[in-house]
């Protein structure tokens, strides 16, 4: 690249979104990774802050000059039959999986059709689009995301800006943590955090004025594991 663009990247201390955040520095992006708490030196710029904190979110998009990639990765899920699933855990998933997402974008998008283009990426999931029994209220939010990004993408594209709604199956990540199930021990029965990123990468190399507005990645097999 010629000029040096930049890109902030959400839920970039681990999983999917350090690895997005990594493949974009390589790239020759200005990465600015946001997370609550980074625990290893990294490659980018570090923004600790809770994406559901606005008023620290709008001040770090006021700092960043020549935004041109905007990456809404952080995400939490809790899982198991929907009664079961406390007032306060939906809320989290609400705010953190669709609420932030959608203001991010809006203070994007300003910044986007002022400087003539740029491109959002959200991480949805496979489960935005079917039934997900122990998962109702997670996929819920993901849908949401996925509808979101579909509409943001036919009002902006006349200015230049590409949407992505990325919607990976099972990742190795910590997203398991609290469930009762993780990936299966057959590495082809789930996918890495680079799988999503090259991905991510293959979106952003595409001819100007051609846009890639929804990706599946799913793994061979399709496989998880109980908790003992």
């Amino acid at each position: 690249m010629k000029e040096r663009y930049s890109a902030i990247v959400t839920g970039a201390s681990s999983g999917i979104g350090k690895a997005i955040a990594l493949m974009l520095a390589r790239e020759g992006y200005e990465v600015y990774g946001i997370a609550r708490h980074f625990e290893e030196d990294v490659p980018f710029t570090k923004i600790e802050a809770d994406i559901n904190d606005t008023n620290r979110i709008k001040d770090a998009f006021s700092k960043i000059k020549d935004l041109k990639i905007l990456v809404n990765c952080a995400g939490t899920a809790f899982y198991g039959l929907a009664e079961d699933i406390a007032p306060e855990d939906i809320k989290d998933m609400v705010r953190t999986n669709l609420e932030a997402p959608m203001i991010m974008t809006g203070y994007a998008l300003r910044t986007m059709k002022s400087s003539g283009g740029g491109h959002i990426i959200n991480i949805s999931s496979v489960v935005s689009e079917k039934a997900s029994t122990y998962a109702a209220c997670y996929a819920a939010t993901k849908a949401g995301l996925s509808s979101f990004s579909a509409s943001v993408f036919e009002e902006a594209r006349k200015h230049g800006i590409r949407v992505t709604d990325i919607c990976p199956d099972m990742t190795k990540t910590d997203l398991y943590n609290d469930a009762d199930f993780t990936v299966d021990d057959d590495e082809e029965a789930y996918l890495l955090p680079s799988d999503v990123a090259s991905c991510v990468r293959e979106a952003i190399s595409m001819r100007s004025g051609v846009s890639i507005t929804k990706l599946f990645i799913k793994p061979r097999y399709h496989r998880v594991k109980r908790k003992s």
